[in-house]
């Protein structure tokens, strides 16, 4: 007489079959992130610094090919650029453009003047967040207020050197500035008050 066939029990089936699904699982996963990570999506990238209140076109970007994966949907895509939109924040040359960083002119809330000055700190240029300070002149038209900050943080649009028939190179700086600061500069201008710029910080 043969003896008995012992059954094996049910759950080591089931701990084969978990297994082989976990495997095939991981595989997947594998296989999914080498995939994604193959593909490219055509994305804007600037080719010079922009500026808040800064309308921009087609001209100031060049279109890279770059594997962003779940990321794609929140940096700008050639067809993503519009009539009339302006940079809301500083995107410095060389960096792709995220979605936030751009709008249109009500949402910047920013507009640009130039100052004219004589001399500016080395390494300002466009991008660079600035103070600008003032001096208001005095009554008797020959000498100047004690300096206080008018402006804690322009941002350079432009920097623009002419040569005179003095000595000193004139340097007109080309700031934006929040819409509701435009009034007391202009004061500031018209009224005759010494105006200079620095790094942000460093006057303080």
């Amino acid at each position: 007489m043969m003896p008995p066939r012992t059954r094996r029990a049910w759950f080591g089936d089931v701990r084969f079959l978990v297994g082989v699904v976990l495997v095939i699982l991981s595989v997947a996963g594998v296989w999914l992130l080498v995939s994604s990570s193959r593909q490219t999506t055509p994305v804007l990238q600037t080719t010079r610094t922009l500026v808040p209140g800064e309308e921009i076109s087609s001209a100031d970007f060049q279109v890279v090919e770059v594997g962003l994966g779940a990321l794609t949907d929140s940096y700008l895509a050639p067809q993503d650029l519009d009539a009339g939109m302006v940079a809301t924040r500083t995107v410095p040359k060389g960096e792709l453009v995220p979605r936030t960083a751009t709008g249109t002119a009500e949402e910047a809330g920013r507009t640009t003047v130039v100052v004219a000055s004589t001399a500016l700190p080395a390494g300002v240029d466009a991008g660079t967040v600035v103070e600008l300070w003032h001096a208001p002149l005095l009554e008797d038209g020959r000498s100047f207020d004690a300096p206080r900050i008018l402006i804690a943080d322009a941002v350079v649009a432009t920097v623009a050197e002419s040569e005179g028939m003095l000595s000193q190179a004139e340097v007109d700086v080309e700031l934006v500035i929040d819409r509701a600061d435009v009034a007391d500069v202009l004061a500031a201008i018209t009224g005759g008050a010494a105006l200079s710029i620095v790094p942000a910080g460093a006057g303080s």
